[in-house]
């Protein structure tokens, strides 16, 4: 096993947890979302304005596709990759994880990610009830993915990043 995916809400500390797992296994990392706004040169808030949810859904998948290739890498993907069945089987390349957190938790540590606004387009009403509108729909999708599911609320970064370590070394 050389590909470590995290999956999970925006806010759940995919991009946090999987730089720190990288250190411990002295693997790289990539941040999928981070990789298709320096591919394509705009926020994905443009994305989603200029081409429309699909526009930037296709651009995701072959983000995952090229980071699915990949060796010794841990993967942090956007929140909606687990919406294409494909992508899904592509993230069988490696060991998926379920970074989860409550809507209540997530939409606190969105309040004070200053990016959040600026980078990341509202997908429904905006606020706590898009939180929990889209964990209602994407809970089922998020845990047919996952190998490990690791609740995030309670735990620092380094504690999430440890748990992994412990589970992929078990």
């Amino acid at each position: 096993m050389q590909l470590v995916f995290l999956i999970g809400y925006r806010g759940s500390g995919k991009t946090s947890v999987a730089r720190l797992l990288a250190d411990k296994l002295s693997w790289g990392w990539s941040d999928a979302d981070a990789v298709l706004e320096l591919r394509h040169g705009r926020s994905i808030r443009q994305i989603f304005a200029e081409e429309g949810e699909a526009g930037f859904r296709d651009k995701e998948a072959a983000v995952l596709c090229d980071l699915a290739g990949l060796e010794k890498q841990v993967v942090a993907t956007g929140g909606g990759i687990v919406i294409r069945p494909e992508n899904c089987a592509r993230l069988r390349a490696g060991k998926v994880v379920w970074l989860t957190a409550t809507a209540d938790v997530l939409w606190s540590r969105l309040q004070e990610d200053a990016m959040t606004a600026h980078r990341r387009p509202d997908l429904a009403q905006g606020g706590l009830a898009e939180i929990e509108e889209l964990l209602r729909r994407r809970a089922p999708l998020y845990a047919a993915c996952a190998d490990l599911v690791v609740d995030t609320a309670e735990k620092s970064p380094e504690d999430v990043a440890d748990a992994i370590y412990q589970w992929l070394a078990s």
